[in-house]
């Protein structure tokens, strides 16, 4: 990467975007803190001038595309850099925003604390407004803490050992995402939740600002194609709702996803603009009827493929925008319509590719390493997962909730209970146009799809596992825990994993590995991957299913693809597999 090259540049929310912004990616001082005492005031850190070592922001120091490669655990790190507002934007607030930041993140300008937040894989904001100067230099210090050993914050597939191990893979430690300064006007918007009602060809709009002024108004456009499809104006209130109207509408779905562009205009009575923004939106509708789920009044069969988003040289962070856009490219070559979203909260810029070329995903935490069974871990937890709801929920791609993952540790069941039911609550609350479904596989308490994960490599015993019993009924991964099954829509949400490492011979001592034994052969792989599709789609009672998995992920090589998204298979073959349709019922 060339010294005055900006990593990362494209603009980091694109369903609220303002023309005057900064991006503050690219090269940063830092220094490791392995015994944190760098708040203590003979060390001082927070007033730094600048640190030893450099990094290239936004790639955590684990990753190599950060200049850095350190493996290890780091329990504390420190950044710097200087930054200096530009003259223009006098009279403005000065926002200070972060893409996501693992896992407990401190702010200092000029040696002054500015912010505290705690969460590894949600965007938030700071106003630093007084403590900036226009035209003068100042000094950018962030601290960050990440123990994820500790147990108590969500941590997602990082691995707790020094050597990633299993389905574990390397950690991500302190700035993961793009970081960048914006200029708003004191009554500018903060934030607007967008409500499509596809039965009334109509958007519900609701804002939120920085402050209240009387007599301010706010203006809304909806955009197709160029030409004005709806218009609203209203008063600038907090939660007052803008309803755009479309006298015709055209839907977004699978395979047309049309989206709305948004213009949004903060105005006063004399008619000058004090905020705008753009934004665009998806007119669509997910619903359930008994054991179905709909997508736009129609009944939608879900060919999602698991999708843990790590990159070879950058983990958790894409190494470009348009690797977020090639892996959805890459799942649709293979034959699927979606993908669930696994253990990771995917940036921005994945759900706008996703908006754009129609490709369904489940908006899931990264609930592991945080134990829900204790008062801290579902502290941390909920806090959290708030968080990501109101960041994700305008995306008309989303059409699924899953906050927690595998929750079958049943140490405390009361409590364990209890923040699944609190999850699911905040969704509804937050979210009441999407279904939740509060645990993938194992667990469930309340939910409104019932999801399990079946492993079985034979087709004819997961076919036995999934013909519906008089007695015990469906398949069900923990049924002396859980209620039970009321009829909700069915999905294998986790199947097949098959490894298949290329045909090339192990060392023995890899640590290589997938579900099942090889293979031996393509053909073979092709019947068995073939056999265990056909039995799920056999089966009236499931609505969908998730394959693992989208990619090999560093010793797990169970992907369609290479970790490197390199072809591994014959992908018409593969995709002649995933794209059979259920028989209508």
């Amino acid at each position: 990467m060339l010294k005055d090259q900006i990593p990362r540049p494209e603009h980091p929310r694109p369903q609220f975007c303002r023309n005057t912004w900064l991006c503050l990616n690219g090269e940063w001082s830092y220094e490791f803190d392995f015994g944190e005492s760098g708040m203590d005031p003979v060390r001082g850190m927070f007033r730094s001038a600048g640190f030893g070592r450099n990094i290239t922001v936004p790639f955590c120091p684990e990753s190599e595309l950060s200049g850095v490669g350190h493996k290890d655990f780091i329990p504390a790190i420190w950044y710097h850099r200087t930054m200096e507002v530009p003259s223009e934007w006098g009279g403005k607030r000065i926002l200070l925003h972060f893409g996501a930041v693992d896992y407990e993140c401190e702010v200092f300008i000029d040696g002054v604390s500015a912010g505290l937040h705690f969460g590894g894989t949600v965007s938030f904001t700071f106003d630093i407004t007084k403590w900036i100067q226009l035209g003068k230099t100042h000094h950018l210090v962030v601290r960050v803490k990440d123990d994820l050993r500790e147990g108590n914050q969500p941590a997602g597939k990082q691995c707790f050992s020094y050597k990633s191990k299993g389905c574990h893979y390397t950690r991500t430690t302190g700035i993961w995402q793009t970081v960048w300064l914006e200029a708003v006007a004191p009554y500018g918007l903060k934030d607007i939740h967008i409500v499509p009602d596809f039965d009334s060809s109509s958007f519900v709009i609701i804002p939120r600002y920085l402050s209240v002024r009387r007599r301010l108004r706010l203006v809304v456009l909806a955009k197709a194609n160029g030409a004005v499809a709806a218009e609203a104006d209203i008063p600038a209130v907090d939660g007052v709702p803008a309803v755009l109207q479309m006298a015709s509408s055209i839907p977004w779905d699978i395979e047309n996803p049309f989206l709305y562009d948004l213009e949004l205009k903060v105005v006063d009575d004399d008619g000058r603009v004090l905020d705008e923004v753009s934004s665009y939106a998806g007119l669509r509708k997910v619903h359930i009827e008994g054991n179905r789920i709909y997508l736009n009044n129609k009944p939608v069969y879900q060919r999602l493929v698991l999708d843990q988003g790590f990159y070879p040289d950058g983990i958790w962070t894409a190494p470009s925008d348009e690797a977020l856009k090639n892996d959805i490219l890459l799942a649709k070559k293979a034959g699927f319509n979606g993908a669930r979203l696994h253990q990771k909260v995917f940036e921005e810029r994945f759900h706008y590719w996703a908006d754009r070329l129609g490709y369904i995903t489940w908006g899931e935490s990264s609930s592991w390493g945080c134990d829900c069974n204790t008062p801290e871990g579902a502290r941390n937890f909920i806090s959290e997962w708030r968080e990501i709801i109101v960041r994700d929920r305008n995306h008309p791609s989303i059409i699924i909730w899953t906050p927690w993952n595998e929750t079958r540790y049943y140490n405390n069941p009361g409590q364990h209970k209890r923040v699944h039911m609190d999850a699911y609550k905040i969704c509804k609350d937050l979210d009441p146009t999407r279904p939740v479904n509060d645990a993938s596989g194992y667990l469930h308490h309340i939910t409104d799809v019932w999801t399990v994960h079946d492993y079985e490599q034979d087709p004819e015993r997961l076919r036995k596992n999934h013909t519906p019993d008089p007695d015990r009924g469906v398949f069900r991964n923990m049924p002396e825990y859980e209620p039970e099954y009321e009829g909700q829509p069915y999905l294998i949400d986790e199947y097949g994993g098959m490894k298949w490492v290329g045909g090339e011979a192990e060392e023995p001592d890899s640590a290589a590995w997938g579900y099942g034994d090889d293979s031996g052969t393509l053909d073979a792989f092709y019947t068995r991957l073939e056999g265990l599709t056909d039995v799920i789609l056999s089966r009236d009672h499931i609505c969908g299913y998730c394959y693992t998995q989208l990619t090999d992920v560093e010793q797990e090589q169970n992907g369609i693809y290479y970790f490197d998204r390199s072809e591994k298979f014959d992908m018409k073959r593969i995709a002649q597999i995933f794209k059979k349709e259920r028989a209508a019922s």
